[in-house]
């Protein structure tokens, strides 16, 4: 865990900040926007032309934000219809309202699975840093975090599988689990050919499960030490013991993350 430590760095490059290495949270805690002010809410504009909760993001730069492909893409996507919500930790309420401009998912979204299940949103208008906005850390490109490493996911999803969203933004403790031990566990699953874990993924649980992630949390952070580490991707049902929450592995997109956000 020291390397971690040792290494951290911040990377003026593109205005971000980089570490040099479908889902409320389930189990969580409530938790003060000041705690992690680079998280935003993501809103979808639905077929009654109300604004929904629909995914979380991250704060790049003050025109970009990170979130998870599938946020940003689809039959029934335009960026027309989503808006981020920063610097409230209540859900539809307080903070700053940005519309987006312009969506940039990763070139491998669709080609296999959940893989590339990454990308980079332009806003419209820029974010106006304050305590509570403030730019995410990113991981380096290539680093692995080791298994069994506590890691924090954030967010205002289900509190259970096809719940309720939460009305404030929660935080909860999980650990990584080992990335082959994650695919053999889902080739064994109820839908093998389809949640295919890769090298790009980073899965997480806890013994006994009830604590993870849940529908309305994807996009939103991974962190370790507050630094993003994974964004929230898929996962069977929400918190299982059995079935590990997966998340993009922020470090096999990191060059490209940058290169976009410019």
């Amino acid at each position: 865990m020291a390397s971690l430590q040792y290494s951290l760095f911040i990377l003026l490059l593109a205005g971000i900040a980089i570490h040099t290495e479908g889902r409320r949270i389930v189990g969580g805690q409530p938790a003060p926007i000041e705690k992690y002010p680079s998280i935003v809410q993501v809103n979808a504009l639905s077929i009654l032309n109300t604004w929904v909760e629909s995914c979380g993001a991250n704060i790049l730069t003050t025109r970009y934000i990170l979130s998870a492909a599938h946020c940003f893409s689809g039959f029934l996507y335009a960026p027309s219809r989503r808006r981020v919500r920063a610097g409230s930790a209540v859900l539809h309420e307080g903070g700053m309202i940005v519309y987006i401009e312009k969506e940039f998912v990763h070139p491998n979204w669709g080609r296999l699975g959940h893989d590339g299940d990454i990308a980079v949103v332009r806003l419209r208008t820029p974010l106006i840093y304050s305590p509570v906005i403030q730019p995410a850390t990113i991981i380096s490109q290539g680093f692995k975090i080791p298994d069994n490493t506590p890691v924090v996911n954030a967010g205002w999803g289900a509190i259970y599988s096809d719940g309720p969203t939460s009305d404030i933004l929660l935080d909860t403790t999980v650990y990584t689990v080992n990335n082959q031990r994650c695919s053999e566990i889902y080739l064994n699953g109820p839908r093998p050919t389809q949640d295919i874990v890769t090298e790009n993924m980073i899965c997480v649980n806890v013994p006994g499960g009830g604590n993870g992630t849940c529908q309305g949390d994807s996009g939103g952070p991974l962190y370790y030490e507050n630094i993003i580490v994974g964004i929230v991707s898929w996962a069977e049902n929400c918190a299982t013991e059995t079935f590990p929450g997966v998340n993009a592995a922020v470090s096999s997109y990191t060059d490209w993350i940058v290169a976009t956000a410019v």
